[in-house]
C-alpha cells in the first residue's frame, strides 16, 4: 500500500511512501504522518492512499495540481530498498475532510499556488504547530511510607499534605520553592504530577446576554424563506449525493464529483451539477436587517444538526458580529480571525473539528473551518476587497466559499447593499438567485445625503479646507443634542507628504516608490509601504531650503483640528495606527457605543458593517481619495463606500444625514451614491461601460508581477517571460499587455514590474502561463508572483 503524502515544506509535488503493515489499518486520508525527508522528518498530510506508487513525473509542476500530470515525487523508490516507509500516525482523527482536501486541489489549480500553500489554508500555523497550552497539578500520594526525603523535602511534603496539592506554579509562589524541588518529590514517589490541557477562550471576558428572534419586516420573512429553502435543497443534495456514494463507490471518484473540477469560472462550477443550491445574494440597503435574516436562517441549519460559517470583512467587524451572534447561540460560536494568540487559534480549531462549535464567525480565513455537517455560508459584505489574499495562494473567500458550497452541497449566502459587479452580473445570469430588502428595519427613512462641492469651498477660503462650513454646523447641531457623529477619511498620518514651496521636493522613502507620510503623534516621516521612518529633515537635500511646508491631512490631522474646533468634544480615531494593540478594536467600539465619545473619526475600517443607534450624522471628508486611482474599479469602489459609510448614519429612531466632500461633485459613481435611485443604475452603466471595454467581470484578469533588488534582472525575466506567452497565446482571445513598470514601482528596495492577462475564462490564461513557467528557471533573486481575477492593480 502506497500513500501519496503533501509535507509542509512548499516544493510544488507530492511524495509517495510506503504504508507499513502495522499502519495499515488505521491510515485514512486526511490524517497527519511522520516521514522521512532527506536526513530530517517531517510531518506530512495522506492526501492519497493507492495500491502502488505513481508512474514516474514529468517536468517540475511548480503552480498547479489540476493539468494533467503527475506530481508525485518518485525519486524515493529509486533509493535502495525502494521507497521508504511512513514512520508513525501523527493524529488518529484525520486533520483534513475529503472535502478540504477537495477544496485544496482547486484552491491550487485555480490560484496557481502550490497544493502545500494552499493546505496551509486549511491549516492555521497554531494548529501546524500544536500550540497546546497545559498546567501541571501536583497530587499527593495518600499512602505514608519512607521515600528517603530529605529534611527540606519532608517539611514540604507536610505542606502540601495539609493544602491538598494543587497547580505548580500556585505552589512555587505560596512555598517559595522551584519546580524542581516540587518534581523532586514524584520522583521519590511522594506526588503525582500530572498535565492537564487548557482552553484559551478568546470570548471568556464578555458578558453576552441571550437575545430571541426579532420579528420580521414582510421583505425579510420572504428572503429569510429564500435561504431556509436553499439550506433544505442543500441537504437534500448531501443526502442524496451520500447515497450516491454508498452504491456507486467514493464520492470524489465520480465522474461528476469534485475531483472532476476544472473550474473556469467558479459560478459557472457552482451550478453545473450534482444539484447544489445556488448562491443567495441578499440584495439589502443599509439597515435593512440582513444579520436579522442570517440568525435566523442558521438557526433553522442548527435544528437540522448543521453547522454554519461566517464570514466578516474586517476584524474591527468581528466583535460586534460575534456579540449578536453569541447572544443568540452561546457556547456553541467560536471565533477564528488573525488578532488571537496563537493558542487561541489552536483551541477554537480543536474545538470547531470536534463539533463542540458549530457556529465560526471570522474574516476570510474562517471560510476553511472543518465545520462538521456544514449547512449554510454567509459571506456578509461580499463586496469588500478584503476578502482578497494578498499573498499566496491568492484566494477570493467569496468565491472560496461559493466553491465549498458546491462541494459540500450545503447553501451559501452572500450579502450586501453594493454588491459586486461579478455578483450581480452573476443574478443576471441566472447563476445566482437575490433576495432583496429594498426598505429599513421598521420603515426608517434612508439618510440624507448632501454633496459638498469643495471647489467652491476652497475658493471661499483661499485654500483647501478640512471642514466644509455646513459640515462643522452639522457638527455642532449634533453635539447641542446630545448625538454622536462619525467622520471617514481613508488616509492615516497626518499629513500625506513633506514638500518644498521653492523646488517642488518631495520627501520619498529611498526604499519605495511612495512620498513618506507625517505622522504627528510621533513626529517623523514613515513609509506606509515598508513601514520604514526617518526624521522630519531641517532643510530640503535638494535646494537647502529651511520651509518645508506639508501638505494633504490625514486621519491624525482631523483629529487635532476637530478638537482645535470642538474642545468640549470627545473624539475618538480609529485606524491602524491605534488599532494594533489585542482587543483595540473592540475597546474603542465599546466606547463609542456606550455614548462616552461624541465623534469618531476613522479610516475604511468604520465604514462597514457597525450599527451605532445614536449616530445621526456622518461625513465623508475626501470622497475623490479613491476616485482617481489608476484602477477600472475605481467608480465601483467609490460608490460602495460612499454608499456602505453612509448607511451609518440614522439606523434607529433618529434621521441620519450625511456630507460628502468633493472636488468631482458631478462623476456619476459620487452622484449615484447621494441619489434615491440605487444601486441598480449604477450598476447597469457600470456594466455597460466595463463590458464596451473588456474588462472583469466579462473576463478574467490575471496579473503577473516580478519583483527583484536589481532592476536589469527583473525587466529581462518579465520580458522574457512576455515573449513566452505571446507565442503561446498566439491565435486566442486572450489578450496580453505589454511588461512595464508597475504603478507602485518600488516596494521594499525590490522594484517591480508587471503583465496583465484579460481572458474570457480563468483557465485560459493561467494554463499557458502555468506551462510556460514549468520551463523558465528564473533568477534566484527574481520573485514572480500570479494573482488570478486581481483586485488591485499596483
Amino acid at each position: 500500500m502506497i500513500a501519496r503524502v503533501a509535507t509542509e515544506v512548499s516544493v510544488g509535488r507530492l511524495f509517495d511512501y510506503r504504508v507499513p503493515d502495522a499502519l495499515a489499518s488505521r491510515l485514512s486520508v486526511g490524517q497527519r504522518v511522520r516521514v522521512p525527508f532527506g536526513g530530517r522528518t517531517l510531518s506530512a498530510y495522506v492526501v492519497e492512499i493507492a495500491a502502488e506508487a505513481a508512474p514516474a513525473p514529468g517536468p517540475s509542476d511548480l503552480f498547479g495540481m489540476s493539468d494533467g500530470a503527475d506530481r508525485s515525487d518518485t525519486s524515493e523508490r529509486f533509493r535502495p530498498g525502494g521507497l521508504r516507509a511512513i514512520l508513525a500516525i501523527e493524529d488518529e482523527t484525520p486533520f483534513l475532510s475529503p472535502v478540504l482536501l477537495e477544496l485544496a486541489r482547486w484552491l491550487a489549480d485555480y490560484t496557481c499556488a502550490t497544493f502545500e500553500l494552499a493546505l496551509r489554508c486549511m491549516l492555521p500555523a497554531a494548529v501546524r504547530n500544536r500550540t497546546v497550552k497545559a498546567k501541571e497539578r501536583l497530587y499527593v500520594t495518600p499512602c505514608e511510607g519512607t521515600f528517603h526525603l530529605t529534611p527540606r523535602q519532608a517539611e514540604l511534603l507536610a505542606n502540601l499534605r495539609r493544602v491538598g496539592g494543587g497547580w505548580l506554579n500556585s505552589l512555587t509562589r505560596e512555598f517559595a520553592c522551584t519546580p524542581q524541588t516540587l518534581k523532586a518529590l514524584a520522583e521519590k514517589g511522594a506526588a503525582v504530577i500530572a498535565a492537564r490541557q487548557m482552553r484559551r477562550d478568546p470570548l471568556a471576558n464578555r458578558t453576552v446576554l441571550p437575545t430571541r428572534p426579532l420579528p420580521l419586516m414582510p421583505e425579510q420573512a420572504a428572503a429569510l424563506a429564500q435561504v431556509i429553502a436553499a439550506v433544505d435543497a442543500g441537504a437534500g443534495a448531501q443526502d442524496e449525493w451520500a447515497g450516491g456514494a454508498k452504491a456507486g463507490g467514493e464520492r470524489a471518484g465520480g465522474a461528476d464529483g469534485p475531483s472532476a473540477i476544472q473550474a473556469d469560472n467558479i459560478a459557472d462550477e457552482a451550478v453545473r451539477a450534482p444539484a447544489p443550491p445556488k448562491p443567495v445574494l441578499l440584495f439589502g440597503v443599509t439597515g435593512s436587517g440582513k444579520t436579522e435574516v442570517y440568525l435566523q436562517a442558521i438557526a433553522h441549519a442548527l435544528q437540522r444538526g448543521q453547522g454554519a460559517i461566517v464570514l466578516v470583512p474586517e476584524i474591527a467587524l468581528t466583535p460586534q458580529t460575534v456579540q449578536r451572534f453569541a447572544s443568540r447561540f452561546g457556547a456553541r460560536i467560536a471565533v477564528l480571525h488573525s488578532a488571537l494568540s496563537d493558542g487561541e487559534r489552536y483551541d477554537e480549531w480543536h474545538r470547531i473539528r470536534s463539533g463542540e462549535a458549530v457556529v465560526v464567525v471570522g474574516p476570510r480565513s474562517a471560510v476553511f473551518a472543518p465545520v462538521r455537517n456544514l449547512g449554510l455560508i454567509v459571506v456578509d459584505e461580499e463586496h469588500e476587497p478584503s476578502y482578497k489574499q494578498d499573498e499566496a495562494p491568492r484566494y477570493n473567500a467569496r468565491d472560496v466559499a461559493v466553491m465549498r458550497g458546491w462541494l459540500e452541497r450545503c447553501a451559501v449566502v452572500l450579502g450586501s447593499a453594493t454588491p459586486a459587479m461579478e455578483s450581480w452580473l452573476n443574478v443576471e445570469k441566472g447563476k445566482y438567485v437575490a433576495a432583496h430588502l429594498t426598505r429599513r428595519v421598521a420603515g426608517r427613512p434612508m439618510p440624507r445625503v448632501n454633496i459638498v462641492d469643495m471647489r467652491v469651498e476652497t475658493a471661499k477660503a483661499g485654500h483647501v479646507q478640512i471642514f466644509s462650513a455646513v459640515l462643522l454646523e452639522a457638527i455642532k447641531l449634533r453635539l447641542e443634542r446630545g448625538e454622536q457623529s462619525i467622520l471617514f477619511l481613508n488616509r492615516r498620518g497626518y499629513a500625506t507628504s513633506l514638500v518644498c514651496p521653492k523646488c517642488g521636493a518631495v520627501a520619498e522613502c529611498p526604499s519605495c516608490s511612495v512620498a513618506y507620510t507625517y505622522h504627528q503623534a510621533d513626529t517623523c516621516l514613515r513609509c506606509h509601504i515598508c513601514g520604514g521612518w526617518r526624521p522630519v529633515p531641517e532643510t530640503c537635500p535638494g535646494c537647502g531650503d529651511p520651509a518645508f511646508k506639508f501638505t494633504g491631512f490625514g486621519t491624525q490631522r482631523v483629529e487635532i483640528a476637530l478638537k482645535r474646533c470642538f474642545p468640549q468634544a470627545q473624539v475618538l480615531r480609529m485606524d491602524a495606527d491605534v488599532t494594533a494593540r489585542k482587543n483595540s478594536h473592540d475597546e474603542l467600539l465599546a466606547v463609542f457605543k456606550s455614548g462616552r465619545a461624541d465623534i469618531l473619526i476613522g479610516t475604511q475600517m468604520i465604514a462597514k458593517g457597525l450599527d451605532f443607534p445614536n449616530v445621526t450624522l456622518v461625513g465623508v471628508l475626501a470622497a475623490d481619495a479613491s476616485l482617481h486611482m489608476p484602477d477600472f474599479r475605481a467608480a465601483e469602489r467609490t460608490y460602495q463606500l460612499l454608499a456602505q459609510v453612509s448607511g451609518r448614519a440614522g439606523r434607529a429612531e433618529l434621521p441620519g444625514e450625511v456630507y460628502v466632500q468633493t472636488f468631482s461633485p458631478d462623476h456619476p459613481a459620487v452622484r449615484a451614491a447621494a441619489s434615491d435611485e440605487g444601486f441598480a443604475p449604477f450598476a447597469a452603466a457600470e456594466l455597460a461601460e466595463r463590458r464596451s471595454g473588456g474588462y472583469p467581470p466579462y473576463t478574467h484578469l490575471v496579473c503577473v508581477t516580478c519583483k527583484g533588488p536589481d532592476e536589469a534582472k527583473v525587466r529581462f525575466v518579465v520580458e522574457s517571460v512576455e515573449r513566452g506567452l505571446r507565442r503561446a497565446l498566439a491565435g486566442t482571445n486572450v489578450l496580453l499587455s505589454e511588461a512595464c513598470p508597475a504603478p507602485l514601482a518600488k516596494a521594499k528596495d525590490h522594484y517591480r514590474y508587471q503583465l496583465l492577462l484579460r481572458a474570457p475564462t480563468a483557465r485560459a490564461a493561467t494554463r499557458p502561463l502555468r506551462a510556460l513557467l514549468a520551463k523558465t528557471r528564473l533568477a534566484p533573486d527574481v520573485a514572480l508572483a500570479i494573482d488570478v481575477d486581481a483586485l488591485s492593480l499596483m
